[in-house]
């Protein structure tokens, strides 16, 4: 009687079938076909697995299962080569093109306060000046008692200032700055301080309840009136161009004496009249003047030995004045259209 099984594998021509499934395997373009010729020769139904089972004596066994691992083998290595393929294709399809113009990335910049705030803090450093800056939360006496304002004065009603509590605050000045510098060191001092201050405003053209503001202070020895605006002068002449004038006009603020305002004309018709500065030639820019003596007391400076001066501005004023915005409110609005004009 003929054994089934023998006559299975007797069926099978190792050659032959290595040959066809070399061949096929080889010329698979795609992965799909690749798969198709793996599960012909390698699947669970294919002639290779079907003898396998069969096998009874060792030497057909191991003859069939080098066969397989040669397949299985070129199997391995054609998908290989098809996935670097489809890669390779893939990249070649999605590379840049180096040759080919670029396209134009839209790059952020300083806000136009930021800037000017650096450019002005650049002058005074050229000018050998620190730049200090002090927080934003202060104390009464900071703000008001040291710079001898009057317990009466209208200023420190809550109605112009933000307070925390009885004592603490939102700065409505940056003069707190100079207590808090002056009470920290001993002269000669040569200092500004800028950043944000806070008042009680409605918001409006002019009028802000959140504003930036640069104050300078000066104390040393032997120091005069004449220091005080040949700095604004040269100040003023690196802001806003070399033939810009100063002048001085008698004022009145808590913490100086004497104290003046000071004007520098107009950079926009030079001095000639136009509607920005009201056609006088001059444009009024911020208050200054000689320290008060008791104030150098207040932070335990002898006044017969130290003398200063001190001044401040509005950093908005300026960059209002210099690129003829009309609103004040524009600096804060974060609006794209007008923030990406500077």
């Amino acid at each position: 009687m003929t054994d089934p099984k023998a006559d299975t594998f007797a069926a099978v021509d190792a050659e032959a079938l290595e040959k066809q499934a070399t061949t096929e395997i080889a010329s698979a373009e795609t992965l799909d076909e690749l798969d198709a010729a793996r599960v012909k020769y390698l699947g669970r139904k294919s002639e290779l697995k079907l003898a396998l089972r069969d096998v009874r004596d060792r030497e057909t066994g191991m003859t069939l299962n080098a066969l397989r691992e040669r397949l299985e083998t070129a199997v391995a290595e054609k998908q290989n080569q098809l996935e670097t393929a489809e890669l390779e294709r893939v990249y070649a399809e999605s590379a840049v093109d180096v040759t080919l113009p670029g396209e134009r990335v839209a790059r952020g910049r300083l806000h136009l306060l930021t800037q000017i705030k650096r450019e002005i803090e650049d002058i005074f450093l050229g000018m050998g000046y620190e730049v200090f800056e002090g927080p934003e939360v202060v104390t009464a006496w900071q703000n008001f008692d040291a710079l001898t304002t009057d317990r009466g004065h209208p200023s420190r009603s809550p109605n112009d200032t933000f307070y925390l509590t009885d004592d603490v605050l939102l700065r409505t000045h940056t003069s707190p700055d100079q207590i808090r510098l002056m009470e920290s060191r001993q002269p000669p001092i040569y200092a500004i301080m800028p950043g944000r201050v806070y008042r009680r405003d409605t918001p409006d053209a002019t009028h802000s309840p959140t504003f930036l503001q640069v104050e300078a202070l000066v104390v040393d020895r032997g120091i005069t009136l004449a220091d005080l605006k040949g700095s604004v002068l040269h100040f003023f002449r690196q802001l806003f161009g070399p033939t810009r004038e100063v002048r001085m006009r008698t004022s009145f603020f808590p913490f100086t004496e004497p104290s003046v305002e000071f004007d520098v004309t107009c950079f926009i018709c030079d001095a000639q009249g136009c509607p920005v500065c009201k056609h006088s030639g001059w444009i009024e820019m911020g208050g200054a003047g000689w320290v008060d003596p008791q104030v150098f007391v207040n932070v335990g400076y002898d006044p017969e030995e130290w003398s200063g001066f001190a001044f401040g501005l509005g950093i908005e004023r300026i960059a209002m004045l210099r690129h003829g915005l009309p609103d004040l409110r524009l600096f804060w609005e974060n609006d794209v259209r007008v923030l990406e004009q500077f």
